[in-house]
């Protein structure tokens, strides 16, 4: 049997630093985010199907929610302002994204391809479960700004600003609700969350 170093690979999300562009108090990891932006995704999935009648697999989004930035490994943490900057860069980088999970999907055994093709590789089915992941990513973001500001660390005021105009625009209700009753307490400190 061949061997694979798949899950070598992906333990590196670890020396993916984010923010590159940025001063952070406490540097962030690829891994960090990802369990961040699972804990957040499955919380919008429980608001979603709990508070909002919508049927969606939680499971499934806590697990592509942990896979999310995983072709990061290959392609490092593109900087927002440049991934962005116009069309034909954020079409390019896309690219780049979807033939890095191509790679590493074929560093997995043939037997496990079924199983981790629609978690590397989003598929049109699982559209609404993405948006869901993609919500979560937001939100994690949003509140890295609000964890660099209690800090005293100015340099995340644009960038949350910025954030919190999109995550406006998605208009979602599941993540108005977490705004709503969750988000308060990433500002407090320990003693103030008892």
């Amino acid at each position: 049997m061949k061997k694979s170093n798949f899950y070598a690979l992906v333990s590196r999300m670890k020396y993916i630093n984010r923010w590159g562009l940025m001063r952070s108090t406490k540097e962030e990891n690829v891994s960090e985010h990802s369990l961040d932006v699972s804990v957040i995704a499955h919380a919008l999935a429980i608001i979603q199907k709990k508070r909002m009648g919508i049927d969606i697999d939680i499971n499934k989004t806590v697990l592509f929610a942990i896979y999310h930035d995983s072709s990061e490994i290959l392609t490092g943490d593109m900087p927002t302002p440049v991934k962005y900057f116009n069309p034909a860069i954020k079409n390019a980088y896309k690219e780049v994204e979807l033939s890095a999970s191509k790679t590493l999907l074929k560093m997995l055994p043939e037997d496990f391809y079924q199983e981790y093709e629609p978690i590397l590789i989003p598929e049109a089915e699982d559209e609404e479960v993405w948006k869901t992941v993609k919500a979560a990513d937001k939100l994690s973001a949003y509140i890295k700004c609000i964890e660099e500001e209690k800090s005293g660390n100015r340099e995340f005021t644009n960038a949350k600003q910025s954030i919190y105009r999109e995550l406006s625009s998605m208009n979602r209700q599941d993540v108005k609700i977490f705004m709503d009753e969750f988000l308060g307490g990433y500002g407090l400190t320990l003693d103030e969350m008892e």
